[in-house]
């Protein structure tokens, strides 16, 4: 007899600071580890797998991200969804469930996602502003940040900020909107005086794109690079080794448009 299986998309927010990234691996804490032990304990059973639409690195969190749940023999019962966030630890929320029919792709449903970039200069940060935001200390030329961070929109060659590169790795990209503001998307008393958020979307981004791309932003600002190499950075067929890939911990997946 065929099994039946059954489809649902759940849509999760996670605070990434004490997690070794999304996927599941032995021996480390992960999101995705600890969302398919809570969902294992609800249910009573383990037929059951995850798939999300991208994968986030240690310490990075989501505002909103997507998770595919594949379920064998029977459908979720009527109260899962409220069972699921009282297990789950506080660092971990489901915002919305809903039923999708075998022809969803979660890993081909985006047609954007958001980053956002938190950080702060010249002045010590509060600790608790930690698992959210970059504190860089000294001074930040802001305006030619501002400046430079309009040149990655459009059609580039990201080979410069693609970590590792193979043969085979596709780096023509398309960012759509690359922007430097005033952090007016999180706040809290704790998170003292002006900060700010660089704002990046496209339709995708390789591992440590976003931080490759904020960590030569953090160079430029502090007079190590100038504007011309950063526009040489996406010249094609220039190769340049930039090695500075800002810490996890200011990274946020704001949002995915699907």
């Amino acid at each position: 007899m065929q099994r039946q299986r059954f489809f649902y998309l759940l849509q999760v927010q996670y605070l990434g600071f004490r997690y070794h990234g999304w996927q599941k691996q032995p021996d480390v804490k992960t999101v995705e580890g600890m969302l398919s032990r809570t969902i294992a304990y609800v249910l009573e059973r383990k037929n059951f797998k995850l798939l999300a639409s991208g994968r986030t690195d240690a310490m990075v969190s989501a505002q909103h991200s997507l998770v595919e749940l594949f379920l064998e023999d029977q459908p979720l019962p009527d109260d899962f969804f409220d069972l699921l966030n009282v297990n789950l630890p506080p660092d971990i929320r489901v915002i919305r469930l809903e039923e999708v029919d075998e022809d969803f792709n979660v890993i081909a449903a985006p047609v954007s996602k958001e980053y956002l970039y938190l950080f702060c200069f010249g002045r010590k940060m509060h600790p608790f502003a930690a698992p959210f935001m970059t504190n860089v200390m000294g001074e930040l030329d802001l305006p030619l940040m501002q400046e430079a961070a309009r040149l990655f929109v459009g059609e580039h060659d990201f080979i410069n900020y693609t970590y590792k590169p193979r043969e085979n790795t596709r780096t023509v990209g398309v960012i759509d909107s690359c922007e430097i503001l005033p952090n007016t998307f999180y706040t809290a008393s704790f998170l003292e005086g002006p900060g700010y958020a660089l704002r990046i979307k496209g339709k995708g981004f390789k591992r440590h794109q976003v931080r490759l791309i904020m960590g030569a932003l953090f160079d430029l600002g502090q007079g190590r690079y100038d504007l011309e190499l950063i526009a040489r950075t996406l010249e094609p067929g220039v190769r340049m080794h930039l090695d500075r890939i800002a810490p996890a911990s200011g990274l946020i997946l704001h949002k995915v448009d699907h």
